[in-house]
């Protein structure tokens, strides 16, 4: 048996040459990896003694050659394939590892273009590619993860096709995930990001029991090892509705960067939000807002979650909390709701990956785009339209007014009153509606709207809801503008005495 090993990651490399050894397989390398393997005392055979050419081209060119890929190709089974490689002094060659040269690291280090363009695999993939093909007949490894199992298959007898086949598909999707990034990544640097193709590349982090609903299979993938790194199933497993719940709640209370805050999302839906340093009596304020449809829904907390927290949570039953940690003592009393699940991000606060695009399907493909950013000098450099002008703890509420509203299902409308939301209405067909709808829910939870600030995601197209914003006592109002009759609505908002500012940055959210 002979494997050949070209490796850029050199983790677990000699003890997995070592362990081929003792099995008494042949081993070739090239460059890196036969100096390293050499350097550690591994009998190992230089790539130029079998191709019987220099590596060249500063080291474009090794393994591109056909002893190395008619040793990798050639059928054994085939009597054809067999003497012809005899004819040609071909040997065959029946394990491959390879993993490719650092492309993503690359390009996060550095913007120099001739240093990426090295490090754009062509031997490697190439030989990978051949190994997968020929699975049949030969071993590929991919991944440094698969060393001892590769081994173990080899000394228990248990190479079998089923077992090859498993380290093709891997293979495959090794090489695909490499060409996409490369791909992307040209596309972005000299096509704005938007080439002829879009390649969305993802890697398994768990199956979900189902998907939406239990005729669906589910499984999260993720981009960059985000989830690998930061989310933790600290009791329970997420289901597919519960991850997008999740994120839905998460992309509200992390807006607020630093600040503690809690978000209440119910189907999709933010139900309540508060801002509050005290944490306790933040989840207290969100769930002021609409209780009934909190129950069985997912609260997520920009901070760790205290025993006082927790034990106010466990009056209610909640399907998710995620929050940047838990401390010991919530744990120990989160133990008593057997249906309750438990993620965090083994932070202090709230992690987001910050993705710099979203894309999402309909029939047939999908759209894709830049991803819509909220940026904190929205409100901040808001234009003032009307004669009157919001006061700081007006402009504070403003703030999370407009950010919910921004990352809400348009039409959307919310009010925000002393660092709480006391009413919100979303996807509706008509803003008109959404404000309406909004009102009733307060008035059914008792709330007193009077006072408070609202925020739309889009322009008001009429005077309507200034008005009736100004029944319900709203004394400050945010919207991007653009209306063709925004001075309809700037002079209702001087005639009702309510601060009014637009953005001028449209958030719709569909």
């Amino acid at each position: 048996m002979r494997a050949l090993l070209s490796v850029s990651d050199k983790s677990g490399i000699v003890e997995f040459a070592k362990g081929l050894r003792e099995l008494g397989c042949e081993i070739i390398s090239t460059g890196g990896t036969f100096k390293v393997l050499k350097e550690n005392g591994v009998d190992v055979i230089e790539i130029d003694e079998v191709t019987k050419f220099p590596e060249c081209f500063e080291g474009r060119v090794k393994t591109l050659n056909p002893y190395v890929h008619g040793g990798i190709l050639h059928k054994r089974g085939d009597e054809a394939h067999v003497a012809q490689a005899k004819e040609l002094g071909v040997e065959g060659i029946d394990l491959v590892c390879v993993n490719l040269y650092p492309f993503k690291a690359t390009i996060e280090r550095t913007d120099d273009f001739e240093e990426i363009i090295e490090n754009i695999d062509i031997g490697g993939p190439t030989m990978v590619r051949s190994a997968a093909k020929n699975f049949n007949d030969v071993l590929i490894v991919t991944d440094a993860n698969d060393y001892s199992r590769v081994l173990d298959a080899l000394k228990s007898g248990t190479n079998s096709l089923e077992f090859r086949r498993g380290l093709m598909i891997k293979a495959f999707e090794h090489t695909a995930s490499y060409d996409s990034m490369i791909a992307n990544y040209m596309n972005g640097r000299f096509n704005g990001g938007f080439g002829e193709y879009q390649f969305i590349a993802g890697k398994k982090v768990f199956d979900t029991r189902y998907g939406e609903n239990p005729h669906q299979k589910g499984a999260l993938y993720e981009f960059n090892s985000f989830f690998s790194k930061n989310f933790k199933q600290v009791k329970g497993e997420a289901s597919f509705n519960n991850l997008t719940d999740i994120n839905g709640a998460v992309k509200i209370a992390a807006s607020f960067g630093n600040r503690g805050a809690v978000c209440i999302v119910k189907h999709g839906n933010p139900c309540g939000f508060a801002l509050n340093e005290d944490l306790t009596q933040a989840y207290v304020d969100a769930l002021k807002c609409d209780s009934i449809s909190a129950f069985g829904g997912v609260v997520a907390v920009n901070g760790v979650v205290s025993k006082e927290l927790a034990l106010k949570m466990n009056e209610m039953f909640l399907e998710v909390v995620i929050a940047g940690d838990f401390e010991p003592a919530a744990l120990e009393v989160f133990e008593t709701k057997k249906r309750l699940k438990l993620f965090s991000y083994g932070s202090d606060k709230l992690v987001l990956a910050n993705d710099k695009n979203d894309f999402k399907h309909i029939d047939g493909g999908f759209v894709y785009q830049d991803s819509d950013i909220v940026k904190d000098s929205e409100v901040a450099d808001a234009a003032k339209q009307g004669t009157l002008e919001a006061t700081d703890t007006q402009m504070k509420d403003l703030e999370i007014a407009y950010k919910i509203a921004s990352l809400t299902k348009s039409n959307c409308v919310v009010y925000v009153k002393d660092g709480m939301m006391v009413a919100v209405g979303m996807g509706m067909t008509s803003r008109v509606d959404a404000a309406q709808c909004a009102l009733k829910k307060a008035s059914s939870m008792g709330l007193d709207v009077s006072g408070a600030v609202m925020a739309s995601e889009a322009f008001f197209p009429f005077r309507d809801s200034i008005d009736a914003a100004a029944s319900a006592g709203v004394k400050a109002i945010i919207e991007p503008g653009g209306s063709v009759r925004d001075d309809e609505v700037i002079e209702a908002a001087n005639e009702h005495g309510i601060a009014l500012y637009f953005t001028g940055v449209r958030h719709f959210l569909h």
